[in-house]
């Protein structure tokens, strides 16, 4: 049997610190644009995406790691979570291409159609940020978690049914 190194149980503390990095940037980007600072703009929007791409593959490698770990609440918080955790999974796929396109859109300097997708990614990109923490708080440090058997066959069967839907 293999077990995770001890580090792996650290990733989604680190995985909340960079979506809650990721946030922060986002706002302080939105700042700067309104004010005029383009330079200061992309650097923020490009260290957005950088936390965000890095938390992508943290999340990927802890899941295919540890398995899927369910949440240990219980009463009116379990549909409060699910609600928080369904909208934040629905929107955190949906984000990826629209990154992804408002990105490739400033790199090009096709300014005019940047701003028109940028309008749509801004605001959900910063709600899939912020639920990403809240979901953490919820799952890791308000409740306990209920973690899958290490290094058993249910444990990558639960991660691969979770990865692929």
């Amino acid at each position: 049997m293999h077990l995770p190194a001890p580090w792996v149980y650290q990733l989604p503390a680190v995985n909340a610190l960079l979506n809650g990095t990721s946030a922060f940037f986002l706002l302080a980007g939105f700042t700067m644009i309104r004010s005029g600072k383009v330079f200061a703009h992309r650097v923020c929007m490009i260290t957005a995406f950088t936390c965000s791409t890095i938390f992508l593959a943290g999340y990927l490698y802890y899941h295919f790691t540890i398995g899927l770990v369910r949440f240990g609440g219980q009463g009116l918080i379990r549909p409060v979570y699910f609600t928080i955790l369904t909208t934040h999974t629905i929107l955190a796929i949906v984000i990826v291409p629209l990154v992804l396109i408002t990105l490739t859109r400033a790199l090009k300097s096709q300014f005019q159609r940047h701003r028109a997708i940028a309008r749509w990614t801004f605001p959900l990109w910063l709600y899939v940020s912020v639920t990403g923490v809240i979901v953490y708080w919820l799952l890791y440090r308000l409740y306990t978690p209920i973690m899958p058997p290490l290094g058993s066959l249910a444990q990558t069967a639960a991660t691969l049914h979770h990865l692929l839907g």
